[in-house]
């Protein structure tokens, strides 16, 4: 009886907090008229900022993997001076506010700086350029998947490797067959979660690339100087393709863990 009167607790209480999460989504809905959704899938405009937005994302993703990856596992296997240093300074970026991480990244590549003039000189611009954008989501979004890919590295069976490299396989081959597939399932995660937090930044990407104009800050350009009526419409539609792509990164992470299950 005590255990039912709990679960009736613990139920309420996520219920609550359910209600929390949908309402304000529910409410969107609820308050944008489908004649202004239609008109916003039809403005040029939004329509290249939603797929900037996208791509950009995408592109900051994926170049991070090959860079976190890598640190992600030196970091779950090998022990060294200053590695609990590191593993606190991959958080930092979570924890300051993104304004100021845009100003700290813009203090490393304005061109009033000298790597900034350096960067320049070999035709890396980052103001007011999509290659900023890029690294503002970076900067903010890449803890995520370091911290997945770790604990996923750390999930795997040291003895596994080392009976792989007992049996003659070099460290890339045991790398590549063992610890990299067994690992996958988070790793996915993270890099999931490290493109679903760039999608969303706003602070770190304002700073560095005002234009071209991601979805964020197009959605808060159009509250700022037209009003709510005009900031809803553009909000509903990067809400339903964003939960459009999560529901097709969540099926074929599913498939892919069925697949590893067979």
């Amino acid at each position: 009886m005590k255990n039912n009167n709990l679960n009736l607790i613990f139920t309420l209480l996520g219920g609550i907090l359910l209600l929390f999460i949908v309402a304000p989504i529910l409410g969107l809905f609820l308050f944008t008229s489908k004649g202004s959704i239609i008109n916003t899938i039809n403005d040029e405009e939004t329509i290249k900022s939603m797929g900037l937005t996208l791509w950009a994302s995408m592109s900051a993703t994926i170049i991070a993997s090959f860079l976190a990856i890598p640190l992600a596992y030196l970091l779950a296997r090998k022990s060294f001076w200053g590695r609990s240093f590191i593993l606190s300074l991959i958080n930092l970026p979570i924890v300051i506010p993104h304004t100021a991480a845009g100003i700290a990244l813009l203090g490393v590549v304005s061109s009033n700086t000298t790597i900034g003039k350096f960067l320049k000189y070999l035709g890396l611009d980052f103001i007011n350029n999509p290659k900023g954008i890029i690294i503002a989501m970076m900067f903010v979004s890449v803890p995520f998947l370091v911290n997945a890919a770790y604990e996923a590295f750390s999930n795997v069976p040291v003895k596994l490797e080392k009976a792989a490299l007992t049996l003659g396989a070099s460290v890339s081959k045991m790398f590549f067959t063992i610890s990299l597939p067994l690992a996958s399932k988070g790793i996915i995660s993270g890099m999931i979660m490290m493109f679903a937090r760039g999608m969303s930044e706003f602070g770190a990407v304002v700073i560095i690339a005002y234009y071209p104009t991601i979805t964020p800050v197009l959605i808060y350009e159009k509250f700022t100087s037209l009003g709510l009526s005009y900031a809803l419409p553009i909000t509903t539609v990067f809400m339903i393709i964003t939960l459009i792509v999560f529901i097709v990164l969540n099926i074929v992470t599913h498939i892919k863990k069925n697949v590893d299950s067979y």
